[in-house]
């Protein structure tokens, strides 16, 4: 936290350490004076005068730190340490002081906080100090030249302390640039690694489309192109009567409509990555003549109809060819599950919204198998072991035209297709 000018109060949590090593030393010589009053060397006054000041200091520091308010750079606070340390060598013997253990302390404080070139500079001045304290702190009976060695061989130690330190200190910034550099490196690889899986995976993804779309194809084909072979071998032998030729006729038309919009979707499958449902193209619908055009396509015999169209003679816009495949599978499953029965067809139009039902009398569907069965490949009862498209393809054809499908059991015996569209505005 920094509560100020970056320049002038850094992060105080680093100096924690310092506020305790302070404390203790002056703890430290404080008792070392009641213990031992001779090592104030006479000066006895003087030296706790010193420590008292020092106390003071720094626990008047410690309270700064703790409320993360320190008043100057903890650089400053380190040169005054040193001259406090300085001022109690020269009270406490000079030559003979026991504070002088401290000094090591600073030079390395110094040299972490200004770095590998003002480090020493300072270490050389607590030096310089110290050899100073020595000339006139000592006592008169040590000799000129001993307090100048004195001087001169803490000078030397303390500012190779400071270089050892700052040594020590660019050795850890490369070791910790080089673990950063690592770092990034591994981190570069593991999302170069993660977008190679990503772009797999849509590779696969696209493939498997194209695969779901030639499946889809294929199943969308057979029933036309069965009816298709049916209808013109009946023509082809004669065997229709001419009301049958009439109808014969125009299940071909509507066939070969219906196989033109399937040929176009599949052009729009070469275009479109992914989709095997084709390009919306909407067009006006006759409501009666798609009940009759889905029964026809389906299969189901003239007996075995039972359409309703509500209103009669209504008609929409929308797009036939994905209408048409959703409900000649809806129709194909009723009529191949109801054996001899009637299948329902009621196409309703209200409040914008188509309402079909497909209703049968098949045996309907298990407990807890309504989702299962539009799941791709599934396929149940007498189906089992085929492609098991039919549902699955209406459930993606509802799904891209944001409608929504239910099957339900129906009361005495068969299963209710309930399917809802949202029709687009006129």
């Amino acid at each position: 936290m920094l509560t100020g000018d970056d320049e002038v109060v850094p992060r105080l949590s680093e100096e924690r350490a310092a506020v305790v090593i302070r404390l203790v030393v002056v703890a430290g010589v404080g008792l070392a004076l009641v213990i031992g009053p001779e090592l104030a060397r006479g000066r006895l006054a003087g030296a706790w005068a010193v420590v008292v000041f020092t106390g003071i200091y720094a626990v008047a520091l410690g309270i700064a730190e703790w409320r993360q308010r320190l008043p100057v750079r903890p650089a400053l606070i380190t040169v005054l340490d040193g001259v406090v340390v300085l001022v109690g060598c020269g009270l406490t013997g000079g030559v003979d002081t026991i504070m002088v253990a401290i000094l090591p302390l600073v030079a390395i404080a110094m040299s972490l906080r200004t770095g590998a070139a003002l480090g020493p500079l300072g270490a050389l001045g607590l030096g310089i100090g110290f050899a100073v304290a020595c000339l006139v702190g000592s006592d008169p009976s040590v000799p000129i030249v001993q307090r100048v060695l004195a001087g001169a061989w803490w000078t030397g130690f303390l500012v190779a302390a400071a270089v050892l330190v700052g040594v020590l200190v660019r050795m850890l910034e490369r070791q910790l640039a080089e673990a950063a550099e690592s770092r990034a490196r591994a981190v570069a690889e593991h999302e170069r690694f993660l977008s190679e899986r990503e772009l797999r995976a849509a590779l696969v993804a696209a493939q498997q489309a194209r695969l779901d779309g030639v499946r889809v194809v294929l199943h969308e084909f057979r029933t036309p192109v069965a009816s298709l072979t049916a209808l013109t071998a009946d023509l082809a032998a004669g065997r229709l009567s001419e009301t049958s030729q009439a109808t014969a006729v125009r299940l071909l038309a509507e066939h070969a409509v219906h196989l033109g919009d399937m040929l176009d979707g599949l052009a729009d499958l070469a275009v479109q990555d992914g989709s095997p449902l084709g390009r919306v193209r909407e067009r006006r619908v006759v409501l009666a003549e798609l009940a009759d055009a889905v029964l026809d396509a389906a299969g189901v015999e003239p007996e075995r109809r039972r359409p309703t169209v509500t209103p009669p003679g209504g008609a929409v816009r929308c797009d036939p060819q994905r209408l048409r495949r959703v409900l000649t599978n809806l129709v194909e499953n009723a009529a191949r599950h109801s054996g001899a029965e009637l299948v329902e067809l009621e196409i309703e139009h209200r409040a914008g919204r188509l309402v079909v039902e497909v209703r049968d009398r098949g045996p309907g569907l298990p407990p807890g198998q309504q989702g299962l069965v539009t799941a791709k490949g599934v396929a149940l009862g007498e189906r089992k072991g085929t492609a098991g498209l039919g549902l699955w393809i209406v459930e993606a054809l509802v799904g891209a035209m944001d409608g929504e499908l239910s099957l339900l059991p129906r009361d005495g015996g068969g299963l209710t297709a309930h399917l809802e569209l949202p029709l687009p505005a006129a």
